[in-house]
């Protein structure tokens, strides 16, 4: 294979000069004066031990710094296979969500006046710029707190926090049955804070609109209809404590009357604090529902809401880039990608233009599983047949491989929708909890067995699984950085990554790449689509119906997605821009270091920092280039 020919995407010369300078922060802050940025020049280091000293210090003080962070979030904690509070939730109120600002100001200005920058390392000074850029991004989104969308039913808060106690609290021992009790508790009163936010945020005029309450209530109701709320099969919730219980009596932990106490104990916390918070939030929501807009349409209609976009644009992306500025590549991309598409259809033989060809991939019985349990199977099992497949690959383009399991599942059935994207949660840094890639197959109709390879390369590997796997197996960085969550660098490397795939050997059948060229076509429709929603004044159906003309995505698939951008603005427009970044950058260091280019050594600069804003990433391959010359 000739290095590096099939992953060349053609971009437009403006595009790829509005990506480089967009991604450039302003190097001085508010009163003039030069601060560190992610644009700083790493400065030779004419005095090692001094440089070393002083980064060995200041990797001491972010260990420090993070613990305590750390303990301001259980939830967080627990993801991380900890159990420090495990008894306990997130503290959710707007007054807490201040207090935890006010400490990351502190420390910011106990960072700047305390280290030397010139006397960093290059990665402490990577630390250090990441460490102040996210303070400063939490910062400027405070203003906006009043035009966030509380629940939805794509944020829905209100599911997640049921499927983080199911999912994610393990009851090894008694003591984790008796602190799983005492979260449902903790979840009941973060639901009634939360709610208060909902409604504050509701008396200004911001509110998502109809369908997104629709989705609240139905997501809330479905966890207390049935046992022990009242009659019926039993809820997902109560069914998990009779799981975990049982479990603890067949280990031998307990014995039965001691579980029976134990569940009594459960039955009380959801019946005395559950039911009343949940039922409060249906009801609410019920009754305001009529002050919603049943024709949907995006934030820019909010008291300062464009804004609001503009800052959602700028923290999605990590770039300066304009909604125009987004829109316009977005076009771009979506005639680039329909020229390839064109040239499938031709391959193939098909006879009929593009639209034709759309109707055939979406209703031939032939790309489609069968509606049934025995179809929902054999979509996971194939799944991970190509997982299987890829991963014989990665040593041969990676030097950093993840060592997490990954599992494919399907979404539990309370939060399951028909058409939803598929997602992956990670594991924990000790390998502990495999990762999980989630699938929703309530409708197999819109689930096309073309598409499903890419996003299987997308969820697992060598897409998320492997980059936030990696990122928390990390050990030469500090420990915050293994955790960061940038929008544009994540799902810009789960899309590179499906692309990549088709080098390593994936999408052997020509449908199965037209699928991977619809999901890239889907990322770029998004750019148009999102901007168009919050920024042009597009409503729900006008976005429906240009998605519908650009890809063969299914009816009920297009109208979740352009849902989710309506209650999600800016998150969408991450994906397309961070791929693109990536092979910018890919392209760059082919081109300046030619037979000297390694692929396993990029992917592990790409890789081996953790998350990062795309200018930093910028920085970490033109020194990697550096280095190979």
């Amino acid at each position: 294979m000739e290095k590096g020919l099939s992953m060349r995407t053609k971009l437009s010369t403006i595009t790829l000069a509005v990506l480089l300078a967009a991604c450039q922060p302003n190097p001085s802050n508010d009163n003039g004066t030069s601060q560190p940025s992610a644009s700083t020049k790493i400065a030779p280091e004419t005095k090692p031990m001094t440089a070393q000293s002083e980064s060995e210090r200041i990797n001491d003080w972010f260990a420090k710094k993070h613990e305590q962070q750390l303990q301001l979030s259980p939830i967080m904690l627990t993801f991380l296979g900890r159990k420090d509070h495990y008894d306990k939730v997130d503290i959710m109120t707007e007054a807490e969500e201040i207090r935890q600002l006010a400490w990351q100001k502190q420390n910011v200005e106990e960072l700047k006046a305390n280290f030397d920058y010139e006397k960093l390392n290059d990665e402490a000074k990577i630390s250090y710029d990441i460490w102040v850029y996210q303070y400063e991004q939490a910062a400027e989104g405070q203003q906006y707190n009043q035009n966030n969308y509380v629940f939805t039913q794509m944020q829905g808060i209100q599911a997640f926090l049921a499927q983080f106690l199911i999912n994610f609290h393990k009851v090894d021992e008694e003591a984790d049955m008796l602190a799983y009790n005492q979260r449902i508790s903790g979840i009941s009163q973060a639901m009634a804070d939360l709610l208060v936010r909902a409604q504050a945020n509701a008396s200004k005029g911001v509110r998502p609109p109809r369908f997104a309450y629709q989705g609240v209530i139905e997501q809330a109701q479905a966890l207390i209809t049935g046992a022990p709320f009242f009659e019926g099969s039993d809820t997902a919730l109560w069914a998990d404590a009779k799981r975990k219980v049982a479990a603890l009596v067949e280990a031998g932990k307990i014995k039965q009357p001691r579980a029976d106490e134990l569940l009594a104990q459960a039955k009380q916390a959801l019946l005395s604090d559950f039911l009343p918070s949940y039922q409060a939030l249906v009801a609410w929501f019920s009754k305001d529902i009529v002050n919603t807009d049943e024709i949907a349409t995006g934030v820019g209609k909010q008291p300062n809401g464009k804004n609001y976009y503009n800052f959602k644009l700028k923290s999605s992306t990590t770039t300066n880039l304009t909604a125009d500025e987004i829109h316009q590549i977005g076009l771009d991309e979506v005639a680039r990608i329909t020229e390839e598409m064109i040239a499938i259809k031709d391959k193939v033989a098909f006879e009929g233009d593009l639209q034709a060809f759309f109707s055939f991939v979406k209703t031939d019985q032939q790309f489609f599983y069968s509606d049934t349990d025995g179809g929902r199977q054999s979509y996971i099992s194939d799944t991970e047949s190509y997982l299987a497949e890829i991963n014989k690959q990665l040593p041969n383009f990676f030097g950093l491989l993840p060592k997490a399991n990954l599992v494919v599942k399907r979404v539990e059935p309370f939060r399951e929708q028909d058409g939803a994207a598929q997602h992956y949660y990670p594991g924990t840094p000790d390998g502990s909890r495999a990762g999980v890639y989630y699938a929703h197959l309530s409708d197999m109709t819109s689930m096309p067995k073309n598409e499903m390879e890419g996003i299987a390369y997308h969820e697992g590997n060598p897409g998320h699984h492997m980059q936030i796997s990696i990122a928390q197996e990390l050990t030469d960085v500090p420990q915050f950085r293994t955790q960061a969550r940038f929008t544009a660098y994540i799902e810009g490397w789960g899309l590179y990554a499906e692309l990549l795939a088709k080098e390593m050997g994936g999408y052997q059948s020509d449908f199965s790449d037209f699928g991977r060229l619809v999901n890239e076509i889907w990322r770029a429709v998004r750019l148009v689509v999102d901007t168009g929603l919050h920024s042009k004044g597009w409503t729900e159906a006008q976005a429906i119906a240009y998605f519908k003309a650009k890809t063969p995505v299914s009816p009920e698939a297009i109208t979740s997605e352009v849902r989710r951008y309506i209650v999600w603005p800016g998150q969408a427009t991450a994906y397309k821009l961070g791929m693109l970044r990536i092979l910018a950058l890919r392209a760059k260091a082919e081109k300046e270091l030619a037979g000297k280019f390694d692929i396993k050594g990029f992917h592990d600069t790409v890789l081996g920092g953790g998350a990062v804003p795309l200018a930093i990433l910028e920085r970490r391959v033109d020194s990697w280039i550096a280095k190979m010359k």
